[in-house]
């Protein structure tokens, strides 16, 4: 995987960066189009489900579990 990519959000009023890989990054963007959302829009929501989990491990998890019920085709 490639280097980490840094993106600013507003979460409940107070500015964050999180830090992926663009693969992920690459996948989340993909959700939030599919759910009419901006990719900050996505990371609040996954925010506010991710319980005591970091907000980057949310991310990513998010990302694999979209990738398994929605492959790329062939």
């Amino acid at each position: 995987m490639s280097t980490l990519k840094k993106r600013s959000v507003l979460l409940a009023g107070h500015a964050t960066s999180v830090a992926l890989e663009p693969e992920f990054w690459a996948v989340l963007d993909e959700i939030a189009a599919h759910d009419g959302l901006t990719a900050a829009g996505l990371v609040a929501r996954i925010d506010t489900q991710r319980g005591r989990r970091p907000l980057a491990s949310a991310c990513r998890l998010t990302a694999l579990d979209w990738r398994g019920r929605h492959p790329i085709a062939p």
